[in-house]
């Protein structure tokens, strides 16, 4: 897969999203380059994480084990509890066609592995391990660091969990469940959260209530990624609602990702669309 295909394959999946493609003509237009920022923790941000040309080994195990689950013929059945798929209307769904529009792609994994490694935060917090690719990007940037990652369905929760072990992630632990019932107990036994990565249910009160839960366990230097942050109509009132809370201060929107961050050095709150 060349470079252009791994960054807009999103784009391609998009197109049976109405919606997403008027909002990604939009956030062409709005879109800043990182030769327009002037906060020194954006710039930094910006020129260590979302620039950064660096090939690291991981990538490649972890891409080889997404081409193994792209290549995977067996059927599962899947317990959706969000707001379901655009592309699959039934419960029963071969795991290949899963790993094609499910998984984070590489572009968007290695950014964020370059950002879990550039943070390196001590506690990860995942809402949605789908086939474990996302979390293993995660795992292996810091592998000192404990990452718990939530799954609604069980038997996604399995496959996620053969591709954990065999990269040897045992960073990394998969609580099955709704997120109602398992994100009390993440985050009581996370105590705290460094990084959180929230691509689970994708409406609108769900989303917000994911904040409002997880906020109490945030510290000033706390980042939060959302995903598919203009999948929906819903998503997008999530996310606007969510960036212009008074408790943060800084929102980036790279259009299929959302960062949202709590630093104290912004005396106004920052929102920059930034292109990516």
């Amino acid at each position: 897969m060349s470079n252009l295909e791994t960054k807009f394959t999103p784009y391609l999946r998009s197109m049976f999203n109405v919606h997403m493609a008027g909002q990604f003509l939009r956030y062409q237009v709005r879109a800043l380059s990182r030769y327009e920022l002037h906060s020194p923790f954006l710039f930094d941000l910006e020129e260590k994480v979302l620039h950064d040309k660096r090939h690291f080994y991981a990538f490649d195990e972890i891409e080889y084990r997404r081409e193994l689950l792209l290549a995977e013929d067996q059927t599962i059945s899947v317990s959706d509890f969000g707001a379901g798929s655009h592309v699959h209307k039934s419960p029963e769904r071969r795991v290949s066609d899963i790993a094609k529009t499910s998984l984070i792609t590489p572009h968007f994994g290695q950014m964020l592995y370059r950002l879990v490694q550039y943070l390196q935060p001590v506690t990860l917090l995942e809402m949605g391990t789908s086939l474990g690719i996302s979390s293993l990007y995660m795992a292996k940037a810091v592998p000192g660091a404990q990452l718990i990652t939530l799954e609604g369905s069980s038997a996604i929760a399995q496959i996620a969990r053969k591709q954990h072990i065999a990269l040897d992630a045992k960073n990394i632990t998969i609580m099955e469940g709704e997120f109602n019932a398992t994100l009390p107990s993440a985050l009581n036994a996370l105590k705290k959260i460094d990084l959180a990565f929230i691509d689970g249910n994708h409406r609108f009160e769900p989303t917000v209530a994911y904040f409002e839960s997880i906020y109490p366990y945030l510290h000033e230097h706390s980042i939060l990624v959302f995903d598919d942050i203009h999948w929906s109509t819903g998503m997008d009132k999530a996310w606007n609602v969510i960036k212009s809370d008074a408790r943060v201060t800084c929102s980036i929107d790279l259009f299929y990702k959302g960062i949202i961050a709590f630093r104290p050095e912004f005396r106004q709150p920052q929102h920059v669309v930034l292109r990516y």
